[in-house]
C-alpha cells in the first residue's frame, strides 16, 4: 500500500505467516501495530488488518523491508534484511514519501548497516524522505508496553504533521 507523496510509510520487518496467507499487514491477533497506530493519533479508529487500503486516505502507506514471510522475523538472514533495504531505499526515492518509518530497530540496523541507530529519528535521509526507527509492534516485543509505543508513535505523528 504505497503512493507518491505520502506523510508516513510504514515498513514492517517482514510478513508474519498470518500475514501472508491473509495478505494483510500486521495481521497477528497479538500484534499491537493496529492499535498503537490509532492511539497515537494517526487514524481516527482502530482500523481491522483488513482495512489496511483505507491508510492512503490518511496519507500513509505500509510495506516491507523483506517479502519472505516467516514465523518470527529473526528467521530472517542478514543478506536478506540488507537486499530489503536496497529494494526499500528504491521504493522511497520513487514515491518520496515524506517520513519513512521502520518499525523494528534490529532490523533498521542491518537494512541500513547502521548497528548504533537507536528509536526515534535518524540522521540518515533516503533523498529528501527522513527515516523514523520504532519499536516492533510483535506481542514477542516485551520490552516496550503498548502505552509506550502509543507515545513514541505520537512523537513520530507530531513529526510529520497533518
Amino acid at each position: 500500500m504505497i503512493a507518491d507523496g505520502l506523510r508516513v510509510l510504514f515498513c514492517g520487518i517482514n510478513p508474519g505467516l498470518m500475514s501472508a496467507a491473509t495478505g494483510h499487514h500486521f495481521a497477528r491477533p497479538g500484534n499491537r501495530f493496529w492499535p498503537v497506530l490509532h492511539g497515537s493519533g494517526f487514524t481516527p479508529r482502530r482500523l481491522d488488518p483488513s482495512e489496511q487500503g483505507e491508510l492512503l486516505s490518511y496519507g500513509l502507506g505500509i510495506t516491507n523491508v523483506a517479502a519472505r514471510p516467516s514465523a518470527r522475523a529473526d528467521e530472517l538472514g542478514k543478506a536478506e534484511l540488507v537486499e530489503g533495504g536496497v529494494l526499500l531505499t528504491q521504493r522511497v526515492l520513487r514515491h518520496r514519501p515524506r517520513w519513512l518509518a521502520v518499525v523494528g530497530v534490529t532490523a533498521y540496523r542491518v537494512a541500513f548497516a547502521d548497528p548504533r541507530a537507536a528509536i526515534g529519528p535518524q540522521e540518515r535521509t533516503i533523498g529528501d524522505t527522513r527515516i523514523w526507527a520504532l519499536p516492533n509492534p510483535s506481542g514477542l516485543n516485551a520490552g516496550w508496553t503498548t502505552g509506550a509505543m502509543v507515545e513514541e508513535f505520537g512523537r513520530l505523528r507530531a513529526a510529520a504533521g497533518d
